[in-house]
């Protein structure tokens, strides 16, 4: 029995096997919940650095 997962986008149920844009259902929402990344409508909690350069070290090997 193929497992059913809903779309993350669109909430339509779609087969997790056999599904290349999983969790999606569609390229088309693999490209709409990227766009919100981009937008920055989505955000991964964390501290704030207070100087976003490179450090020292690391700017030296660019």
């Amino acid at each position: 029995m193929p497992t059913f997962i809903k779309c993350p986008t669109c909430h339509t149920e779609t087969p997790w096997t056999d599904n290349p844009h999983r969790p999606f259902c569609s390229e088309r929402c693999r490209f709409v919940d990227l766009g919100a990344w981009a937008d920055g409508k989505y955000r991964i909690v964390g501290e704030d650095r207070e100087d976003e350069s490179l450090p020292a070290d690391e700017a030296d090997r660019q």
